[in-house]
């Protein structure tokens, strides 16, 4: 199909999506984010759309800005019959908005208006929900708010993580941005306004909300833990020291709040405002992650001693 498209987007997410409109479509440009410093070396780097575009030999534009004459110049020379943003990190302006015929659709993963905003994945998972999904929209001047084009329902699996949860997402989100495009040239899609009084609102992640309050229950901070990773990691300090707490179930029983309730092959037991947290893996700072178990025979870890400053009691 000679659609005229271009593309979006800067993080992992996006990337699907770019190989399957340049696999379906003309996509005859990119637009990324700037080269960032990444990693513990800061060493700057392309996003990672940045990087599938150059292997696909797209034209890549990278605007520190949307209003800017360079990023208005490309996309006047690209001319796009739609425009197709995934994960971009920024509101279109409207000279933007209201330049390719088709408009502008946004890949969004959630089932909108259920949280809109910039971390729908982990806020899914936290909330308990069962399902979940990825939408495609008619963009407008707000964030995630214009019409619904098209949606697909996936479940939550019981063990997911925002990784693993991020990856199928991803891939179901690249074949219905396929489908959308297709079913809008055909004039076969019904945009509907979503219902605004339903909304809910993300934000952005800091690493202080992977702190764990152990006054919380048992099954939400196993669920904090998984929507937690891969970023930015639920964590906790003993002894002075920040751990990474990777993997955690909820187990009944009490014990006060932080405090280390038992030992186990399985892992470390403790206790919650509600129920007991079963730590399975975890990550001491600088050293690679160990099952809790080991960790607390290298720590020499005793029933009684606790989480975040808690006055426990060793038994």
């Amino acid at each position: 199909m000679n659609l005229r498209v271009v593309f979006m987007g800067s993080p992992e997410f996006a990337v699907p999506t770019l190989r399957a409109l340049s696999a379906n479509f003309l996509v005859t440009g990119v637009v990324t984010q700037p080269d960032k410093p990444r990693g513990r070396g800061q060493k700057t780097l392309p996003s990672a759309v940045k990087t599938a575009a150059v292997a696909l030999e797209l034209p890549v534009v990278q605007p520190t800005g949307l209003a800017s004459p360079e990023i208005l110049a490309a996309l006047e020379q690209w001319k796009p019959d739609v425009i197709v943003v995934a994960a971009y990190g920024k509101i279109l302006p409207p000279e933007i908005l209201s330049l390719p015929r088709m408009g502008c659709v946004n890949l969004h993963a959630s089932l909108l208006p259920r949280y809109r905003g910039a971390s729908p994945i982990g806020s899914a998972i936290l909330a308990g929900d069962k399902v979940t999904g990825v939408c495609t929209i008619l963009m407008d001047h707000g964030m995630d708010t214009g019409d619904i084009l098209l949606q697909r329902q996936i479940s939550i699996l019981e063990d997911d993580t925002t990784g693993t949860l991020h990856d199928r997402l991803m891939s179901e989100g690249a074949d219905l941005v396929v489908e959308t495009l297709k079913r809008m040239a055909e004039n076969r899609v019904q945009a509907v306004p979503q219902d605004h009084k339903k909304a809910t609102y993300t934000r952005l992640l800091t690493k202080e909300d992977g702190r764990i309050e152990w006054e919380r229950d048992a099954e939400y901070l196993a669920r904090l833990v998984r929507a937690m990773n891969p970023w930015p990691g639920a964590f906790s300090e003993i002894s002075g020291e920040s751990v990474k707490i990777w993997e955690a179930v909820a187990m009944e029983g009490t014990d006060k709040s932080g405090c280390i309730a038992g030992i186990r092959p399985e892992g470390v037991l403790v206790g919650t405002g509600k129920g007991l947290l079963l730590l399975r893996q975890v990550q001491a700072p600088g050293r690679k992650r160990v099952s809790a178990a080991e960790f607390a025979r290298g720590r020499h870890l005793r029933q009684g001693e606790g989480f975040n400053s808690s006055k426990c009691g060793v038994h």
